[in-house]
């Protein structure tokens, strides 16, 4: 019999664990390692097999033009030049010496949705090889006509800014290129310059 005010209680000894919710949690924990480890595998597959930025490098074409490096400069970077690049792509200016051609005749045009015309004379630069501005030459009547019809796109107002003279620098740069990725497959002008600019 125990004292007064206490009951006697008898430890119940404690419930062991089931081994099915000890299986659950190793089979779910050797789930996930597998799965980590299978990540690691094809990433490390992709970036052997060129899926993941890791690709061979193309064989350079002979014909293509090269950039043209700046006395001085670091050419390690690009050695031999690097691939043309179709029609947007920033290079680095200080790295690269630029060539600037004059396209011959000025251009003439009437404006969108108004009486008026706009004249303007164009050159552009590259920082590749003497071959860009040679295809610029070849292909100058193609690139004309992609030219004007930039022009003839234009509104008046936009263009009397600033700002429009720029976006309109940057829409004939594409259009130059746009001509020469299809005639021969890369663009190769980099900027656009008005040599004369006259809005009427």
């Amino acid at each position: 019999m125990t004292g007064i005010g206490t009951v006697s209680e008898e430890k119940k000894p404690a419930p062991a664990p089931r081994k099915g919710k000890l299986k659950i949690i190793l089979m779910g924990g050797l789930g996930a390692l597998l799965l980590v480890g299978g990540g690691v595998g094809a990433g490390l597959y992709a970036a052997g097999a060129g899926l993941a930025g890791g690709h061979k490098a193309e064989p350079e074409d002979p014909n293509q033009p090269r950039l043209v490096p700046r006395e001085g400069a670091d050419q390690t970077a690009h050695a031999g030049g690097k691939k043309p690049r179709a029609i947007e792509e920033a290079l680095d200016p200080g790295r690269y010496k630029a060539s600037y051609y004059d396209l011959a005749q000025n251009f003439t045009s009437n404006l969108r949705d108004s009486d008026g015309f706009m004249q303007v004379s164009l050159g552009i630069s590259t920082y590749y090889d003497q071959r860009v501005i040679d295809r610029v030459k070849a292909h100058e009547m193609a690139i004309r006509s992609a030219v004007l019809m930039t022009l003839a796109d234009q509104d008046s107002f936009v263009i009397s800014t600033p700002a429009g003279k720029k976006q309109l620098q940057k829409s004939l740069k594409n259009a130059i290129n746009e001509v020469l990725v299809q005639k021969e497959g890369f663009g190769g002008v980099d900027d656009v310059y008005f040599t004369n600019f006259i809005i009427q």
